[in-house]
């Protein structure tokens, strides 16, 4: 008898919460089998295209990123290379004016020594010329007051023209041999 009750105390027992019944498995793996059948096959290739669509965009806007920044770098090392090439050109132009400015100041200068001295030349020979205007003035008037004293004095007239000459040819040279000595 006992041994019936511990069968009937088996059957009779009630089931354990924690392990499930067998049917309860098989039906929740068919259940687990059929989901995961229908998420490969229609949500699994929805994730991979979107996955892969997100993976080449990213790819696309990393590459264009690259290629717009390479085409940046270009571009400066080509504005630096411009500007490079506009310090030089402006560093030579700021030069060659400076010669032509030292070669036109030069030539200024050359001018005005040439102009200065054509002018004290135009000068000199200009008082040379008034020089011997005067002095073949005063020689003539020196000559009519030496003829008239020399007239007075002697008593005699000397009017003849080429007497009076000598006369003050002789006294004029006398005058400038002796203002000579001193």
């Amino acid at each position: 008898m006992m041994k019936t009750a511990i069968v009937l105390a088996a059957e009779e027992a009630p089931p354990n919460p924690i392990i499930p019944h067998p049917s309860e498995i098989i039906l929740g793996l068919i259940a687990f089998l059929l989901l995961l059948w229908v998420l490969q096959k229609y949500a699994f290739p929805r994730f991979e295209a979107l996955y892969k669509e997100r993976t080449e965009k990213i790819e696309g806007g990393i590459k264009k990123a690259e290629e717009t920044q390479a085409a940046a770098e270009k571009a400066l090392q080509t504005y630096q290379a411009q500007l490079a090439e506009a310090r030089a050109e402006s560093a030579r132009i700021r030069d060659d004016a400076r010669l032509e400015a030292e070669q036109i100041k030069a030539e200024l200068r050359a001018q005005a020594q040439e102009e200065a001295g054509r002018i004290v030349a135009q000068g000199r020979a200009q008082l040379e010329a008034q020089r011997a205007q005067i002095i073949a003035e005063l020689r003539a008037d020196l000559g009519r007051t030496a003829v008239e004293l020399a007239g007075r004095v002697v008593g005699e007239s000397l009017e003849e023209e080429a007497r009076r000459r000598g006369t003050v040819d002789r006294f004029l040279d006398e005058l400038d041999s002796v203002s000579a000595r001193n």
